[in-house]
């Protein structure tokens, strides 16, 4: 199940400025002379886990970044370009080459082959490992016999050795964005180091994993407290500009947010809600925002029979002030959606879902109440997610222009809430957030509209909405892809199966002891372009 892309959060300003930029302001102006030799500390919560096929939250993910260097990187059009690999080609988008570049070594002085990559990806794929990232691999031919309590096999098929530098990918159908998938945290490659045997990780990895990227371990993790990572001076690519990095733990980020403003915290990755609208003069120039990925939306069980009409569900659209929300709740930060995939990606149209995202509370009364709308509206949502001001605002909003009963309704956590969905108990329209993996129109579609999407909540189905998602991932072409991709949205204009509210972005502060901070697409600090000021 794809749970790691649903967000948790939502009122902690998370996504995408209106504009198609993979990285946006950077903290300062790059003026002046930096210090190569010195440190920089940067917020995080406590991973999860720091195996990259196990490493599925962004905290872990910021921390792997510096450990690993990815197959490929995105361009300033979010588009692939390599970096650990020499190049990704395909002739039909079924079976994929990748050659690696010649240089890259672990930091324990192993080389980086192609063993290191087969060898991981079939780690986090066999099914008893239990490995949180499996299900990205699941394109790849075998990966089904890896799955069940007892698999059939332990190593996927469609993978080969061709030679040290050089392996082939063969996949179950054509994919076309394979290439653009290989970005994401579960493909990194794993040292022999790692494994104490054949398929078996040894234990004491995780807490100071081997990598092949900018910066090495320092030490061991320290659990609730922080992890250490220095220059990893034999790395063949971008060299950091700084000598290590301390990855900070806080329980609070209002605690974090004090020692930003202090100069007892060099970079903090987002601006808690409490204090969006006293930033910009508590930081001044420190205070930064730039694009991200993250989708808001409101979803509905289209298996309730109070939401199963289409019209039903545009009018509640009709009837939320998006612009007012956006404003008055989250102090700008955010920017309203009225599109069912995020600006950042190559094929966004500005308001696809059409007079269903426009804000007209009298023609959403009247279609309500033509279409048979329940006399009552519950919007339920995680309570440990922020969520509470912007549900209690939308639910006003659609008491007064619906004329109906509305009420929030908080479930402890958001995997209470997925459980209650998952069996089909009363819950109302209910909070949903997404973040992308990689960017495609497809990794918005697909999993959360296909009729066997991984994380399709909402029981939505419609035939051919499957068929066009499925013949833009095997298009020939990009530009055959995202045509068929942006038919099957506009399906979803038609249907309505959830509500688009908000595209996020990256609202981060730092210290002024450095300088040329930025933040990425995953809302990641980029660990190779920050320096410290001297």
């Amino acid at each position: 199940m794809r749970v790691r892309r649903l967000a948790a959060w939502t009122a902690l300003p998370l996504a995408v400025t209106l504009g198609l930029a993979a990285c946006g302001g950077g903290g300062g102006s790059g003026s002046g002379s930096s210090d190569p030799n010195a440190a920089v500390s940067i917020q995080i919560s406590e991973p999860q886990h720091l195996v990259p096929t196990n490493t599925t939250e962004t905290s872990g993910s910021q921390v792997l970044a510096g450990l690993f260097s990815p197959l490929v990187d995105y361009d300033a059009q979010n588009k692939p370009y390599e970096v650990a690999a020499q190049s990704v080609t395909s002739s039909d988008n079924k079976v994929w080459t990748i050659k690696l570049k010649d240089g890259f070594t672990f930091h324990n002085g192993e080389k980086a082959t192609s063993d290191d990559y087969i060898n991981a990806w079939n780690y986090g794929a066999y099914a008893p490992n239990g490995q949180g990232a499996s299900y990205f691999f699941e394109k790849i031919a075998g990966y089904q016999d890896l799955q069940g309590e007892k698999p059939k096999a332990k190593t996927m098929s469609g993978l080969k050795k061709v030679d040290d530098l050089t392996f082939t990918v063969t996949l179950s159908e054509p994919y076309i964005d394979f290439k653009t998938m290989l970005g994401y945290t579960a493909f990194y490659p794993l040292p022999e180091a790692a494994f104490s045997g054949p398929g078996v990780l040894k234990d004491s990895y995780e807490q100071a994993p081997i990598g092949q990227g900018p910066f090495k371990m320092k030490g061991t993790w320290q659990h609730d407290a922080k992890i250490d990572v220095e220059r990893y001076d034999a790395y063949p690519g971008q060299k950091p500009k700084v000598k290590g990095v301390e990855f900070r733990v806080y329980q609070q980020l209002t605690a974090a947010y004090a020692d930003v403003q202090g100069d007892n915290l060099d970079v903090l990755p987002t601006i808690p809600t409490e204090n969006l609208s006293t930033a910009p003069t508590d930081l001044g120039d420190r205070y930064q925002t730039s694009p991200m990925s993250s989708f808001q939306f409101l979803a509905f069980p289209t298996f309730d029979k109070d939401y199963s009409k289409p019209d039903v569900r545009k009018a509640i659209s009709m009837a939320i002030d998006r612009d007012e929300i956006t404003k008055s709740i989250f102090k700008g930060s955010q920017q309203p959606a009225r599109s069912f995939v995020s600006p950042v990606l190559p094929g966004y149209r500005d308001n696809t879902a059409g007079a269903a995202g426009e804000f007209n509370p009298a023609e959403a009364k009247k279609l309500y109440q033509a279409a048979g709308g329940p006399s009552k509206i519950v919007i339920s949502y995680n309570g440990d997610g922020g969520h509470k001001d912007w549900v209690d605002a939308t639910a006003n909003q659609l008491k007064a222009n619906l004329g109906v009963d509305v009420v929030g309704s908080a479930e402890p956590k958001f995997a209470d809430l997925l459980t209650k969905v998952e069996k089909k108990q009363p819950v109302g329209l209910f909070r949903m957030g997404w973040v992308m993996d990689y960017p495609s129109m497809e990794d918005y579609l697909g999993p959360l509209y296909t009729t066997n999407g991984s994380s399709n909540y909402y029981g939505y189905s419609n035939p051919e909405f499957d068929k066009l998602v499925k013949e833009g991932s095997a298009a020939k072409t990009q530009d055959e892809a995202i045509a068929k991709y942006q038919q099957a949205e506009d399906i979803l204009a038609k249907d309505m199966p959830v509500i688009p509210l908000r595209f996020g972005e990256n609202v981060f502060g730092h210290s002024s002891k450095v300088k040329n901070v930025e933040m990425d697409l995953f809302q990641r600090v980029n660990l190779v372009k920050i320096e410290a000021a001297s």
